[in-house]
């Protein structure tokens, strides 16, 4: 009898087991399940403030509408992000959706077949012409603009009218600003150059204001003039020549403008004035609520005798979105392009980040937004980033050369031929 108990006991014991263990499978399947059902979605980017929150909501609807997939945002700085993206790029682990400026940053991964074609998935007559132009390589889409970028010399209004101070027309009209303002111990110009593209701006408008806009294409296109013509050389050297006369805080090749050491200046009105980008003004607003009121801005100005106009710009696209080719989620991901360059979003970009749009159907309420829009409609030209449009050889050794004009430890001569030579071997 009690053999029999200890039996049943026994059977009922593993029939327990059994069902537990059968219950902790189904669990852990319905998990499992659960996981395979999620998909993750990765997307790169730069933006900070109310360019970040625009991404932000584009995601959000984004999500809204595709149930069960998440988007990772990952964000990073202007810098590091491009040797990161890079890396990830050649190591075969980038993410699906990135952030780029179009122009020959892009190309070198579409060249070398890592980023998806979406030509037929986007409509173009979405999007401005100039800001669909940089991401199309051969009548083929790589990539979709959400904003365009403008540098404009941008003021401090309340210290112009301390010091009677009127906008500069003509460059002559900008040296005297700067010795007025020096004369008074007030930087002219804020720099931050360590990253070497703040400086950059400088080279392109002089050699614009000096040699005309169609200079940098016959330069590049290899068609006319190079890189090392002369206009390039007195470009190089009113760089110079505004370092030695202490247009620009000492060190500006040991300032970062990623941490604010520029735009401090500004905020705390030791300096006057800073040539920078649109975004200049979304940072303002999260670094310095307020401040605005206070900032102007307006277009470099023409050198007598030169070539260029004032109505001619600096600009470029900034961002626009492509998607990897190795992505495993390509469909999504050209979804998640598409919200994220979406009219909301371009809306978004003007209202919260007082950007403007590469996306046709916005209205501008915001007064710095209507503004540059303004300017940027009546430009006769728009210069694109050098280093945007370059290969990245050449745009490296653009920004070495600048770099070191800053520093006066190169000859404007010399820095010319660096970036002729660089050309000839990369764009035959």
């Amino acid at each position: 009898m009690r053999k029999r108990k200890l039996k049943l006991l026994l059977i009922l014991f593993v029939f327990c087991l059994l069902f537990i263990l059968g219950a902790c499978q189904s669990d852990n399947k319905a998990s499992t399940s659960d996981d395979n059902d999620s998909t993750t979605i990765t997307l790169w980017h730069i933006a900070t403030a109310g360019q970040k929150e625009t991404l932000e909501n584009a995601v959000a609807r984004f999500e809204e509408k595709h149930e069960g997939v998440h988007v990772e945002l990952v964000q990073q700085e202007n810098d590091p992000y491009k040797t990161k993206l890079s890396v990830a790029m050649g190591g075969g682990t980038p993410p699906d959706v990135f952030h780029s400026w179009g122009g020959g940053w892009l190309e070198k991964f579409v060249e070398a077949g890592q980023v998806k074609e979406i030509t037929e998935e986007i409509d173009a007559e979405n999007y401005l012409e100039a800001g669909l132009a940089v991401s199309t390589f051969d009548d083929k889409v790589y990539g979709a603009p959400l904003g365009m970028s403008l540098v404009p010399v941008w003021y401090n209004k309340q210290i112009f009218q301390e010091y009677n101070l009127a906008v500069p027309e003509t460059y002559d009209e900008l040296l005297t600003v700067i010795e007025t303002l020096k004369s008074n111990d007030i930087i002219p110009f804020a720099l931050a150059n360590q990253s070497k593209w703040p400086g950059a701006f400088y080279l392109m408008y002089f050699a614009e204001r000096i040699g005309g806009p169609d200079l940098f294409n016959e330069a590049y296109k290899r068609d006319g003039r190079g890189f090392d013509d002369q206009a390039y050389v007195e470009a190089g050297q009113k760089i110079q020549d505004l370092v030695e006369m202490g247009a620009f805080p000492d060190g500006v090749n040991g300032m970062n403008y990623d941490t604010g050491q520029s735009r401090q200046l500004i905020y705390s009105e030791k300096a006057a004035m800073i040539t920078q980008v649109t975004s200049f003004l979304d940072n303002t607003r999260k670094d310095a609520p307020g401040f605005e009121e206070k900032l102007g801005f307006f277009p470099f100005p023409s050198i007598e005798g030169g070539k260029g106009d004032k109505s001619h710009l600096v600009g470029g696209v900034s961002p626009t979105f492509s998607v990897s080719e190795k992505s495993k989620h390509p469909d999504l991901a050209t979804e998640l392009v598409k919200e994220l360059t979406s009219i909301e979003s371009g809306q978004d970009l003007v209202d919260l980040a007082g950007g403007i749009a590469a996306i046709k159907n916005v209205t501008y309420e915001d007064e710095f937004s209507a503004e540059m829009y303004k300017l940027l409609n009546e430009a006769e030209y728009l210069q694109t980033f050098y280093d945007q449009t370059l290969p990245p050889e050449v745009a490296t050794e653009h920004l070495d050369t600048t770099q070191a004009l800053f520093g006066l430890t190169i000859t404007p001569e010399e820095a010319a031929k660096k970036v002729e030579a660089s050309a000839k071997e990369a764009l035959k």
